[in-house]
């Protein structure tokens, strides 16, 4: 039988093979209760979750290894993992548990304090009093207290042509990774235009459908809402930016705009943001959003 000590090493072996800097060998040795590799500490293992899938064969002897190669480079989905008879391979099923516990993270994680500190962001929060809250009453986290109203009326004043705002969403990582980038190459082309948006803040435990709100109360043209999006295994990182001209209460989503796949491996956050800025401008010029504005 194979010890802990042994499961251990075999782990730490695949690892060091997935990231490129050992062989297969070692870890077929502890498998078989006959490691005798000297310790690597936890400092030294690699980040399984860095690891870019696109760029790892684990086929033995594909037919056509470039043809492989490049249906990987197109698309981000698990192909090409191999299999151990009929099972998955272990550095497979490891990243697999790896990705899955990222998403997980990414929706029940709060957006830190230092963060939005950081940002200089006012801190506003819908009427979900927790996460548990949030996620089990979609609805609560559409409106807000009288008293939360009163602070973001307080904070952007009046007279907006343009309110943009940041929501946790689902993704606390991807708010935190991408936002504040998107925001600020938004102002930069609204700055080409002549536009200045109400200064920002952050929404905790914010829907989508919470920028009608903001927005009937602000008296706002166009509001916009930078959220982290529901995570998947491919990434947790990903936001959105909905957008609506003159958004009122229970409209219709028809009415809203939406710029998704904002991230690293989709579109880049300072891309995004200029793109953004110009669509904002075509709501205000053409007084429409969603299907009613063509693009």
């Amino acid at each position: 039988m194979v010890s802990e000590q042994e499961l251990k090493k075999a782990v730490e072996a695949i690892l060091r093979e997935m990231s490129g800097g050992g062989k297969a060998s070692p870890a077929a040795a502890a498998a078989q209760g006959s490691v005798k590799a000297a310790t690597v500490s936890e400092e030294m293992l690699p980040d399984i979750g860095a690891v870019n899938l696109r760029e790892v064969v684990n086929v033995p002897r594909p037919h056509n290894l470039e043809a492989l190669k490049t249906m990987k480079q197109a698309t981000p989905a698990r192909i090409g993992v191999g299999r151990a008879g009929p099972r998955y391979l272990t550095s497979t099923l490891l990243r697999f548990r790896a990705d899955h516990a990222m998403a997980m993270d990414a929706v029940f994680t709060d957006v830190s304090e230092e963060w939005i500190t950081r940002h200089n962001l006012p801190h506003i929060k819908t009427r979900c009093e927790s996460k548990d809250n949030f996620l089990t009453r979609p609805d609560l986290g559409r409106i807000f207290s009288e008293e939360e109203m009163q602070k973001i009326k307080s904070h952007i004043g009046g007279n907006n042509r343009v309110v943009i705002y940041i929501a946790d969403g689902l993704s606390s990582t991807a708010v935190m990774t991408n936002a504040m980038d998107t925001f600020k190459a938004i102002c930069d082309g609204l700055q080409r235009y002549n536009i200045k948006p109400a200064a920002p803040f952050f929404v905790q435990y914010g829907r989508v459908g919470a920028e009608d709100a903001i927005s009937e109360a602000a008296g706002a043209e166009v509001v916009v809402t930078l959220i982290g999006e529901r995570p998947g295994l491919i990434t947790a990182e990903s936001m959105s930016a909905y957008m609506a001209y003159k958004a009122t209460m229970n409209m219709p989503e028809a009415r809203r705009t939406v710029i998704s796949n904002i991230h690293k491996g989709g579109t880049p956050a300072v891309e995004a943001g200029g793109y953004i800025a110009d669509i904002i401008k075509k709501m205000l010029d053409h007084k429409a959003s969603g299907l009613d504005l063509k693009l």
